[in-house]
């Protein structure tokens, strides 16, 4: 149920992390590139070919089922940027703005590119509608496709085919819908409740019924008029209400990065794990891309989850179902 975030570029730098993901059945690894957010703060891209080498031999020493995740939408939200070796990918307002030809050209690219690294989970494409264009982390950055759901949609589905069409899972998000905001909510809470608009779900509700099978991320943002309380990747009424009931979405649930300050700042760490898995997050990122690197960071989470169980704070019927879907969606893409 966790993916996480490591340092290191070279598997001799990671007997820790190998010995975490076997012991702790971890689900998968999430990739930054090396000056990500600093260079003093190394991380795991320098180029291809040691890419490719890093991920084979992480495999090799785990499983071969193990998510290897990484951000790449386009334009600003890249890691594997042409500075490392790889080709220049547009912004997915860009590409819309040039038709759903280039939308297909460049998902191809996107696609091929994993799939010769070896990564198999990319956090894309964004199907934020583009309500506020001066939004500081969506509109401004050119992460949305269009201030219309219906093209929204449209052109999510052409990246999603092609990544499919190459065994590479996508990830639409961020649920139910950034596209308002005035705030990053990598800083802190984000509350859309004077500013979201309910047209956010069209891009959601029409992927899910085009028969999606890959992972809905959520946002850590606060709509008072559906949750008075939590966030939407702490919020039953958001994840087992709209996500699950009203649009029936099945699939595999992941949060954002739970160490964003809109989560950790509010809720805290061990709060905010058992909050997340009881509202219906089936997997959890911890990027450990904050500006402090914690070394044990897995053992505490899985601690974390342990003790909620033990003090019945969580429920055995989640974890249940957050593991069949979990294991429906590597069937369906991996092993």
């Amino acid at each position: 149920m966790l993916i996480i975030g490591f340092r290191g570029t070279e598997i001799k730098e990671l007997d820790k992390l190998i010995e975490n993901i076997n012991k702790y059945n971890i689900g998968g690894i999430i990739l930054f590139d090396i000056d990500s957010p600093s260079k003093s703060f190394p991380r795991n891209i320098i180029n291809k070919p040691q890419l490719k080498k890093l991920i084979s031999d992480i495999k090799n020493k785990t499983r071969k089922d193990l998510l290897i995740s990484v951000d790449l939408e386009g334009g600003k939200v890249n890691r594997l940027k042409p500075k490392y070796g790889f080709e220049y990918i547009k912004s997915q307002n860009q590409v819309a703005k040039e038709g759903k030809k280039e939308a297909n050209i460049v998902s191809k690219k996107i696609a091929k590119e994993l799939k010769e690294m070896g990564i198999n989970l990319n956090f894309a494409p964004s199907v934020d509608v583009n309500i506020n264009p001066n939004n500081p982390i969506i509109g401004k950055i050119g992460r949305s496709f269009s201030s219309n759901p219906k093209i929204v949609g449209e052109f999510a589905n052409i990246y999603i085919k092609n990544f499919q069409k190459e065994q590479i899972i996508p990830v639409i998000k961020h649920f139910p819908g950034h596209g308002s905001s005035n705030k990053d909510s990598h800083l802190g809470l984000v509350d859309l409740t004077q500013t979201y608009k309910e047209k956010e779900l069209l891009p959601f509700k029409s992927i899910i019924e085009n028969n999606y099978k890959g992972m809905i991320m959520t946002a850590h943002i606060m709509n008072k008029n559906i949750d008075k309380n939590f966030p939407a990747t702490l919020s039953k009424k958001f994840i087992e209400g709209k996500l699950r009931k009203t649009l029936k979405f099945e699939g595999v649930v992941v949060s954002d990065d739970m160490a964003m300050g809109a989560i950790v700042n509010h809720f805290g760490f061990d709060n905010a794990l058992t909050l997340a898995i009881n509202a219906g997050c089936d997997m959890l990122v911890l990027s450990n891309n904050g500006k402090k690197y914690d070394d044990n960071l897995i053992k505490k989470a899985v601690n974390s989850i342990y003790n909620s169980i033990k003090k019945e704070k969580i429920s055995i019927k989640k974890l249940k179902q957050a593991t069949k879907r979990i294991k429906t969606l590597k069937e369906a893409f991996i092993l």
